[in-house]
């Protein structure tokens, strides 16, 4: 698929929004990322300081739920990119440059400690904002959308795997359990994609990106996002440890965190959601989007599952199709797995 923001009338679009707001006709653009829906990102050049440029083509994103977020998190307290100038009709943001390093560039064993902690503590600033009346919810509805992308995209379009009446039924029964269980914790506000590569240190506190799809929804949901991601993996244990740290940042803000082994399961369970819903976006990507580089991730994914599906003898049926079908076809040689 050809990205609408790569079309040369785009292009001079973009350039030509930013010299006017800018009331510059020397500045230019030169890419600073890509992501994985229809936006792109612009570092200006021949200009100081630097700003970022988030193109959203309008007849495929809109930019008013990130500017909406974006105040809800300036409410409370929350560092987040700061906006220059904006053109909702056109999906232009021209937005502070927070530089080019993210927690995914710089964290590692060594620093991670002192680093999640900082970010568990922003978590607790985020879940901590009331959410508005009729804001969007992680409703039955959309965490059922949700996990059905691991068997449409992921097994069937991904995998070609064709499951018999006993293994949709199975795995149906699995998606209500989890679904059960993401409604049955305490709802806060969840920014949906809390890991590393969304998050930005800046001086001693962290800048928060990509945010424009946060919900109320399950306290346990960032928490296990922010752990277990696409980019980075950590031993068990750690993550334990992590976990048990931010059950304790919560309750000592007064957020309605349950016990601790209940927590452990609550991640747990809204992780494996996750999980699979990820493997079913990596294959959309991979196969309507054009962008194949995502689906590599899919073992890591797997891992994860492999690391959680054994503690609860509820998603079994899960665990016995991973094994069954989905890992002898990713193993198979002819498996499309990029």
């Amino acid at each position: 698929m050809v990205q609408p923001t790569a079309t040369p009338d785009r292009e001079q679009q973009r350039l030509d929004w930013t010299r006017a707001a800018l009331s510059d006709a020397a500045v230019g653009l030169e890419r600073a990322s890509f992501d994985a829906d229809f936006r792109s990102y612009w570092r200006t050049t021949g200009r100081t300081p630097s700003l970022i440029l988030m193109d959203a083509p309008p007849e495929r994103m809109d930019v008013r739920p990130w500017l909406a977020v974006r105040e809800l998190l300036l409410s409370g307290g929350l560092r987040v990119p700061g906006v220059v100038a904006q053109d909702v009709e056109q999906g232009f943001l021209l937005l502070e440059d927070l530089g080019v390093h993210t927690y995914l560039h710089v964290i590692d064993a060594g620093n991670a400690d002192a680093m999640f902690d900082v970010a568990l503590r922003e978590l607790v600033k985020l879940q901590s904002i009331p959410v508005p009346a009729g804001f969007p919810a992680y409703d039955r509805a959309l965490l059922l959308r949700e996990l059905r992308l691991f068997d449409e995209w992921f097994l069937g379009v991904h995998l070609g795997l064709a499951l018999d009446d006993g293994e949709r039924a199975a795995l149906a029964g699995v998606y209500d359990v989890l679904a059960d269980a993401a409604l049955a914790q305490p709802q806060v506000l969840v920014h949906r994609d809390y890991m590393p590569r969304n998050l930005m240190p800046c001086a001693d506190e962290v800048a928060i990106l990509d945010f424009q799809d946060a919900v109320r929804g399950p306290i346990g949901y960032d928490a296990a996002c922010l752990f277990k991601d696409a980019f980075l993996s950590w031993p068990e244990a750690r993550v334990a440890g992590w976990h048990a740290r931010y059950r304790e940042l919560a309750a000592h803000a007064g957020l309605p965190v349950p016990a601790l082994e209940a927590f452990r399961r609550d991640v747990d369970l809204i992780g494996v959601h996750r999980h699979l819903k990820v493997l079913g976006i990596f294959a959309r990507l991979r196969h309507r989007d054009d962008k194949p580089k995502y689906v590599a991730d899919a073992p890591r994914f797997l891992a994860y599952l492999d690391a959680v599906l054994p503690r609860h003898p509820e998603l079994r049926p899960l665990a016995d199709l991973v094994e069954a079908r989905v890992r002898p076809a990713m193993q198979a040689p002819d498996a499309a797995i990029a």
